[in-house]
């Protein structure tokens, strides 16, 4: 049975699921899964798709920055990636003399392309190392396996490992433990900014379109990855040279039909499609709708200086952007959730489970065991999130909490060296400089008033930091009134001496852990993460450290229970390279409506708002949409300018700035979204529903070349017309 056990494994992720379900290893694309996707349309290849002796389009994919995808798009090492992706890049390169993130820029030779403090990782190759893992942690109880993991993962990656060529591997755990296997990374260190639009571009519909069809956003940025004169991986220097890529994709200009094949390549951040019932109900009635309250308060009060001045929009517009897509994201999860009645749909195959379980001894208590977990975590996980979504949403009270506490812990060790302690506060010193160009005080101080108010009347009294409130309502008033958080955060803000440069460099020169301790800011962090993590971090490592168990027993029933089915179940995301592969296609919501698979030109005009925050456009644009100056990116057949589409792909965020490819493999857009209908996503996949949401690249295209003047930029590119 072991036997059988580990051939599902290793065959599960080689089969489709339903419909376009699925987030596939590029290295386990079995009959099956190929067989499907020439079936829809696909004229590639397997080793054109993946290969270790030859090139091929894996080669083109690189992870961008920390959590984006990107892909080559030139014989230069040129990047093609969201705007999003691009979009801290920018506003870093931005100043209020020039302000890039605002007006846009494009480099028309290699000397005017900006440095960055970006990298790219390509992948070199995928390995199966389960039996290498196993053998390492064989005989280990969970909590044994648990505590050896990392180092067991680490003595596999070293054999690989060379840094001075960049290489490095990491070793993801798939089907929830019951298999491992490691990516291969090479990473570049000079990126530098070739291009991005004008933001009222690249975000056109702000918050309102977010997660929305129909959109008409121009979700792009344009980059380079440089090397040393040898082709090697190096840091920034001005001798540098452009990139020689092993493969990069060629730029289709025909357009795209209803029903045509598409296919994503990219890196896929998360999802738990195989998510337990009392997970669920977790997340809907607890977890989602409180981060969800908590980031509005902090959109709200971000929003309201943004409005004011351009250069806090500048400094925010990074932060803010963030902030608001998870909150937009989670408020739909919940509704789709319930919607379709996933926590129902979860249950009657838990019971089915059960029914099989009956008298296995392995499998019979998993689902009861489950239920004892989440009962004894539940009333704890609001206070998790306020600690993470409210106290931390301060980011006066951020910094204070990890910067200064490693200070605090640094004073006062048994043992503490004076270079300890100067360690200690010369990173913090440093992390000073850069967090306050991004700090403004009038959002921020608002911000500590309204979460510190809603953690009192919200979070559990018994769980609250022991004495604060009480302090509070000696000081500065009743409890239940606005105007006593609103005086006590006013001093918070005029006493710390993060604000205080002279207050602080006195602290810097001479440490003191009672200036420290005394200091308002400081002690308010101080006492909301110590009650945290003394008294109830441990519970929620508890928590998860058995669910990782249970759910690997439980991924492992689920394969023996139904090995027809464990048969055609992926994976999931976990930030390793995926393909996808769907159709371009339209569809209905709701009663009566139905969307087109594109928008166009048109569809800006009429959403185009002169001055507003979201909806405002370059006037060069808006002068050549009137004109219909499309030139060679026109659509025939709508003799329009095709703005986006939209298609079945499976994808989740990470894939942000993905390649879409056509059948021959050539780059048609770039993923940027998910529609709102279908926001259920990371738990479930909606077979009718579900839509990823693309610029399409003749838009692109015409950004750069119509409304940018880069034509330099056009004519390294391979073009397929």
């Amino acid at each position: 049975m072991k036997k059988i056990f580990v051939l599902l494994v290793f065959t599960a992720s080689m089969f489709k699921a339903k419909a376009d379900e699925g987030m596939w290893l590029p290295m386990l694309l079995g009959k099956q899964v190929y067989a499907d996707m020439v079936k829809k349309g696909l004229k590639l290849t397997k080793e054109q798709l993946y290969s270790i002796n030859k090139s091929s389009i894996k080669d083109a994919i690189i992870i961008f920055g920390g959590g984006c995808t990107g892909e080559i798009v030139s014989n230069q090492g040129l990047i093609f990636t969201n705007h999003h992706c691009g979009y801290d890049a920018i506003a870093k390169a931005s100043s209020v003399e020039h302000n890039y993130l605002r007006d846009g820029f494009y480099a028309f030779n290699k000397d005017q392309e900006i440095e960055s403090e970006l990298t790219v990782q390509f992948l070199e190759k995928i390995t199966d190392v389960t039996k290498e893992m196993e053998d390492g942690l064989k005989g280990l109880s969970w909590a044994e396996r648990t505590k050896k993991m990392n180092d067991v993962m680490k003595s596999i990656t070293d054999k690989v490992a060379d840094k001075e060529n960049g290489i490095s591997a990491r070793i993801y755990s798939m089907f929830k433990g019951n298999q491992y296997i490691m990516y291969v990374y090479k990473t570049y260190r000079d990126i530098r900014l070739v291009g991005a639009p004008p933001e009222s571009v690249g975000k056109f519909g702000g918050d309102t379109d977010n997660w929305e069809w129909p959109r008409h956003t121009g979700d792009f940025s344009i980059f380079r990855v440089y090397t040393s004169k040898d082709g090697k991986p190096a840091e920034y220097s001005k001798d540098n040279v452009p990139l020689k890529p092993k493969y990069f994709l060629p730029v289709s200009i025909k357009g795209v039909k209803d029903g045509d094949f598409a296919m994503i390549y990219g890196y896929p951040g998360g999802t738990n499609r195989y998510e337990t019932s009392y997970g669920i109900k977790l997340k809907n009635d607890i977890e989602n709708p409180t981060l969800v309250e908590l980031r509005a308060v902090r959109l709200k009060y971000m929003h309201e200086q943004m409005i004011k001045d351009p250069a806090v929009k500048l400094k925010l517009a990074s932060s803010y952007a963030g902030i608001a897509n998870y909150w937009k994201f989670f408020d739909g999860e919940t509704k789709q959730l319930k919607k379709f009645h996933t926590y129902e749909q979860k249950q009657a195959y838990e019971n089915n489970f059960q029914k099989w379980a009956n008298g296995k001894p392995a499998y019979e208590n998993i689902l009861s065991e489950y239920e004892k977990n989440y009962a004894a975590w539940t009333p704890y996980s609001k206070l998790r999130q306020f600690v993470n979504e409210g106290i931390a949403g301060s980011p006066l009270i951020a910094f204070a909490a990890g910067a200064l506490m490693p200070v605090e812990r640094a004073m006062v060790k048994t043992g503490a060296t004076p270079e300890d302690i100067k360690k200690a506060v010369d990173a913090a010193n440093a992390r000073r400089t850069g967090w306050l160009e991004g700090e403004d005080k009038p959002s921020d101080e608002k911000i500590l008033a309204a979460v510190t108010q809603m953690f009192y009347n919200e979070v559990d009294k018994s769980q609250h930091p022991a004495g604060f409130y009480d302090g509070l309502k000696n000081s500065y008033g009743a409890l239940d009134d606005d105007a006593t958080y609103k005086k006590w955060a006013k001093d918070v803000f005029a006493n710390t001496i993060i604000f205080d440069s002279v207050k602080w460099n006195a602290f810097v020169a001479n440490p003191d852990a009672n200036v420290l301790q005394a200091d308002p800011a400081f002690s308010f962090a101080s006492a909301f993460v110590k009650n945290y993590t003394g008294k109830y971090a441990p519970l929620y490592s508890e928590f998860v450290s058995k669910n990782n168990e249970l759910g690997q027993a439980y991924m492992k029933g689920i394969m023996e229970m139904n090995p027809a089915a464990a048969a055609k179940m992926y994976p999931d995301a976990n930030f390793s390279m995926r393909v996808s592969y769907g159709n371009v296609k339209s569809y209905s919501p709701r009663d009566a409506v139905k969307y087109d698979y594109v928008t166009t030109s048109r569809g800006i005009l009429e959403k185009y708002i002169p001055g507003d925050y979201e909806f405002d456009l370059p006037s060069k644009e808006i002068e050549l949409f009137k004109k219909r100056d499309f030139g060679q990116y026109i659509d025939k057949s709508r003799n329009d300018l095709v703005i986006g589409f939209i298609t079945t792909n499976d994808i989740t965020g990470g894939n942000s700035g993905s390649p879409v490819m056509d059948a021959y493999g050539n780059l048609i857009g770039l993923a940027f979204d998910g529609n709102y209908e279908a926001l259920s996503h990371k738990i479930a996949f909606d077979k009718d529903l579900n839509r990823t949401i693309n610029v399409d690249i003749r838009y692109v295209l015409w950004c750069i070349d119509k409304l940018g003047g880069a034509k330099n930029i056009i004519n390294e590119l391979k073009l397929v017309r």
